[in-house]
Formats: structure tokens, C-alpha cells, sequence
């Protein structure tokens, strides 16, 4: 790499407490350009956000064959095909999974976390052009949805994004998981699923089939979170029947990208770029979600880059070259 990479350790004030008791203490690998401790200029930075299961280390785990996001960033440096960025690759895990990038009463406020301590770390370390111009979100999957989450609600803060297969259209990409998670919590509830989970997958290792639960009990705490319920979350069906219980499920479609895409347009006008993809065989069904966020935003006036590609949900890291391709020459630069 013609960049480097340095690994920060970040005390985070908005997870301090967290009800999960996930660690407020979190890793932050940031991706420095070529020059720049001798640089006089300034740099906009890239915040890279991981999808559900992910963490800021996965980024800098090696595939054979496969060079990682930062040496891709990086080789699109070295080439000119974009301009030098700074790139803050933060960590969203938590003990369900993943938080969704939100503020939540049963996770924790991530969307804090993100726009608040993350973004003054890396300001505090790096050459960067503190403004919302030079800042974009780029994410993959619940990446993608937190970018989407992230960019409405704070456009003070980032300027620019980039959401990758999101998380979109919860009837296709969601509701497949909820008979499953109902045969895995009967006759028992979140909280001690959980625990029992946890010990299990510490002494041997997780099941194929608790995926699915984690999913739903991720995006219960995310989407319908409820205090005094086991693990604070309320889920979206009734034990025993797994019959939908709609009120729950209606909290669950509030948060879905092309719910709220109409009640944020003015946040999503404020961007100054928005590009969003999804692989035409995208095993969670997430190019329906896409086809119909881009259509309201481009409806209510928000220009954005639609593409969709030959491949489906996972191994499509290649696809951060288009996005940053179109996103970095667009960042403010100082």
C-alpha cells in the first residue's frame, strides 16, 4: 500500500452504559493517504459502515485472492482514478449481531456513536475538512441501511453516500426469518434463547439455523424496542402461532428505507450525492427495496446514481470502486 493504515482505539461516550453491556471501548482503523502527515492540504474522509455480523476488523481481514477495501481504496489512489481520501472504517457489533447504525433503547445509540464520538476521533487525528461537503457514508447490506438511516436524519454532518444492497423493503428482505426465529423461541424467550446461545457458541460454535434468530432479534432491538420486555425488544409475531402481530410489525416498517424515504426528502436534498446498487440476484430479494427507494427519491427531486449488477448478496466488495469512483471526486477537499 502506498497509504497506511493505523489502528486507534476509541472510547465512546455514547455507548457508555449500552443496555446490552457491549464495550463503549471500540476499535477504529483509519486508511491515511499517501502524504498526508506532510500534506498542507486537507482531506474529506469516507466512512465505511459494515453490514450485520461485521466489524471494524473484518475490513482488514484478508480473502484468498481478494484484496481488502482499504488496498482497493487504496490502488484507486495510487492509479488517479479518485483523489486522495481519508477512509474511517468504525465498529457496529453488538452482542445481538449488529445495531443497524441506530439509536435504540435495547442496543444502544450507534447513530451518536457514528456521527458524534467517530467522527471527532478521526478529525482529532487526521487532515480533514470538517465539514458535511467532505464527509460520505458507504455501506454494504445493514451498512447500506445505516448509511440511509445516518444520512436522514444527520445531514449536518454527512454530505454525501453510498448504500450498497441496504436493507430495504422489510416484507422481501425480513419476514422469511420470523417463522424461523418462532420455532427456534418456543417454549422459551429472547433473553434466555440468547444466553443459552452465547454458551453454546463459546463451547463449540454457533448453529447454521441461529442466524436467523439473531436477525430477528437484531432488528427487534433496532426497530420495535420495548422496555421491561426480555432483552428490551418486542417481537413482530406471537409465540406459538408466529401469527404477525401488526402493531409491532407496523414499528418495524417506520424504520424501512422506502417508508421513510417520503418523510425525509428534504434531508436527502441536502446530499450532494446519493448513489445506491443492488446485484440483480441478490439472494434477500434487496433490488425490489432499491428500485422502489430510487423511485421516491427521484420522484421528490433527489438525484441519484441507480445500478444493479450480475451477482447476488455476498463477495461484491469490487463494488466499492464504482461507488467511490463516483463519490470521492464529488467530497469537498481543503
Amino acid at each position: 500500500m502506498q497509504g497506511r493504515l493505523e489502528l486507534l482505539t476509541l472510547r465512546a461516550p455514547s455507548l457508555d452504559g449500552n443496555p446490552l453491556g457491549d464495550p463503549a471501548e471500540r476499535p477504529l482503523h483509519l486508511y491515511l493517504p499517501p502524504g498526508h502527515d506532510g500534506a498542507r492540504e486537507r482531506f474529506p474522509v469516507v466512512y465505511f459502515l459494515h453490514g450485520f455480523f461485521g466489524t471494524a476488523d473484518g475490513w482488514v481481514a484478508r480473502s484468498p485472492f481478494q484484496p481488502t477495501v482499504p488496498e482497493r481504496l487504496d490502488a484507486l489512489v495510487a492509479a488517479g482514478v479518485i483523489p486522495p481520501v481519508v477512509a474511517a472504517f468504525p465498529d457496529g457489533f453488538t452482542a445481538l449481531g449488529g445495531s443497524q447504525w441506530v439509536n435504540s433503547e435495547a442496543s444502544g445509540r450507534y447513530e451518536d456513536y457514528l456521527a458524534r464520538d467517530v467522527v471527532a476521533a478521526v478529525d482529532a487525528r487526521a487532515r480533514t475538512v470538517p465539514a458535511p461537503e467532505a464527509r460520505a457514508l458507504v455501506g454494504k447490506s445493514s451498512g447500506g441501511y445505516g448509511a440511509l438511516s445516518v444520512a436522514r436524519h444527520r445531514p449536518d454532518v454527512f454530505g454525501h453516500l453510498a448504500a450498497h444492497s441496504a436493507d430495504a423493503a422489510f416484507e422481501y428482505c425480513y419476514l422469511p426469518d420470523l417463522p424461523r426465529a418462532a420455532a427456534a423461541l418456543e417454549g422459551t424467550d429472547p433473553a434466555s434463547w440468547h444466553a443459552e446461545f452465547l454458551r453454546r457458541a463459546r463451547e463449540t460454535k454457533p448453529r447454521s439455523d441461529d442466524h436467523a434468530v439473531l436477525t430477528v432479534l437484531a432488528m427487534a432491538a433496532a426497530y420495535s424496542p420495548r422496555a421491561g420486555q426480555p432483552l428490551g425488544l418486542e417481537l413482530p409475531f406471537e409465540p406459538g402461532t408466529a401469527r404477525l402481530r401488526t402493531e409491532v410489525w407496523e414499528r418495524w416498517l417506520a424504520h424501512d428505507p422506502v417508508r421513510f424515504a417520503p418523510r425525509s426528502l428534504e434531508a436527502f436534498r441536502r446530499l450532494g450525492s446519493v448513489f445506491v446498487d443492488c446485484g440483480r440476484r441478490d439472494e434477500y430479494q434487496l433490488r425490489w427495496g432499491a428500485r422502489q427507494l430510487v423511485e421516491t427519491l427521484r420522484q421528490g427531486g433527489v438525484a441519484v446514481v441507480h445500478e444493479e449488477f450480475d451477482d447476488g448478496h455476498r463477495g461484491t466488495s469490487y463494488r466499492y470502486d464504482r461507488s467511490l469512483a463516483f463519490l470521492a471526486p464529488r467530497l469537498a477537499r481543503g
